[in-house]
């Protein structure tokens, strides 16, 4: 019973270990993202979009046919 216990710790210790690393390299990868944002507005470049477009806003002269 105590050795199941044991493995059991062991087991979500590893698991925590995992989620800190996998979220340590998220951080780096999101600041160095923001790092070469900055550094493109810097020198007049255009970011780089990720994800959809975006909508497009009727105007009040849009006629639906």
């Amino acid at each position: 019973m105590a050795e199941a216990k044991r493995i059991a710790a062991l087991n979500t210790q590893a698991q925590a270990e995992r989620r800190r690393e996998r979220a340590a390299q998220k951080l780096r990868e999101n600041l160095m993202r923001r790092k070469s944002q900055a550094r493109a507005r810097r020198a007049g470049g255009a970011d780089e979009t990720d994800g959809l477009p975006a909508a497009h806003l009727p105007q009040p002269d849009d006629t639906e046919t």
